[in-house]
């Protein structure tokens, strides 16, 4: 059955409240990490770059890899401090506890009752790898978006329109000004958008499968903590669990012929499920960033006694 007809059938089964109760919560959670995210990296890069905090549509000269990367891996663990909660949440989430009220009601109550009895320590634990993850990839997500949208586009652009000299055209016929036709640029904005998806799943799918089995190890921590164990006796616990997740993982990837095997052991399928939703992102990221740039002055190429304007 499709997502769509499973919504149907819980509506039909609950009610309307379904809604609001068990869908609206993560969804809420997933869009507002989502922004912070973007918002960041904007934010950041503009420091970083100049250019880049002027609001234009299209900052030129564009900004260097070294600081889109810099840039998408500072908004990256910023993501991952405002993430920790949710991450915590989910894994931890047991769709047995939910049938019938079983032990909770909606998705607001067990995200209050959970937050409360796993406190401050089950929050941050295995948030080291999650900084890890989100900063290398998001670094290298955003680093290839913007080097493909922007230096590969111009690059093109210049190289192909470049050409013309070479026809020899009389004086009086020679095109002065040129835009390039509409189609290049969404083109190069596509293929940035795919590129940037499956260079971040090059980072985060193996740190992700290390990151699974690391959580598993500490739920053991969360009845620990129910008794207020001492500071330094959680800290050896966790270092105990890293541990375990490292004698885990070495065993898995024993089993698989080596850890290269087995940390990217379906990582084309997996690459294949995100490239959509996570190219779309982008292309609306963009597409926002310039519906609400200011206009400015059109970036100019010029080349062999032409322009090449883009807008």
């Amino acid at each position: 059955m499709s997502s769509a007809g499973l919504l149907a059938h819980a509506v039909r089964s609950h009610g309307w409240g379904f809604i609001p109760n068990q869908i609206l919560p993560p969804l809420l959670a997933n869009t507002s990490v989502g922004a912070v995210l973007y918002t960041s990296y904007l934010q950041l890069l503009g420091r970083l770059y100049r250019p880049s905090a002027e609001s234009v549509k299209r900052a030129y000269p564009p900004p260097p890899p070294t600081k889109t990367f810099a840039a998408g891996s500072a908004a990256g663990a910023v993501q991952s401090v405002v993430a920790a909660p949710l991450d915590a949440l989910a894994v931890r989430f047991r769709p047995t506890d939910f049938l019938d009220g079983h032990v909770y009601r909606n998705m607001w109550q067990y995200g209050y009752l959970k937050t409360k009895e796993i406190g401050l320590r089950g929050i941050l634990a295995g948030w080291s790898l999650s900084l890890v993850k989100d900063s290398l990839g998001y670094g290298l997500f955003f680093a290839t978006f913007e080097y493909i949208k922007s230096q590969s586009y111009y690059a093109f652009v210049t190289r192909y329109y470049g050409s013309l000299n070479r026809w020899h055209l009389p004086e009086e016929n020679r095109v002065r000004v040129i835009r390039p036709h509409y189609a290049i640029e969404p083109s190069f904005l596509m293929i940035a958008g795919t590129a940037a998806s499956v260079a971040q799943q090059i980072i985060q799918h193996p740190i992700g499968l290390v990151q699974d089995i690391h959580y598993r190890c500490l739920v053991i921590f969360d009845r620990k903590n129910r008794n207020q164990v001492p500071i330094s006796q959680t800290l050896r616990m966790y270092m105990g669990a890293y541990w375990k997740t490292f004698q885990e993982c070495q065993a898995r990837a024993n089993r698989f012929g080596g850890w290269r095997r087995w940390l990217y052991r379906r990582f084309l399928w997996n690459t294949l499920r995100q490239v959509p939703s996570t190219s779309a992102g982008l292309i609306i990221f963009e597409l926002v960033r310039r519906r609400y740039g200011n206009e400015g002055e059109a970036a100019r190429i010029d080349k062999d006694g032409y322009s090449i304007i883009l807008r």
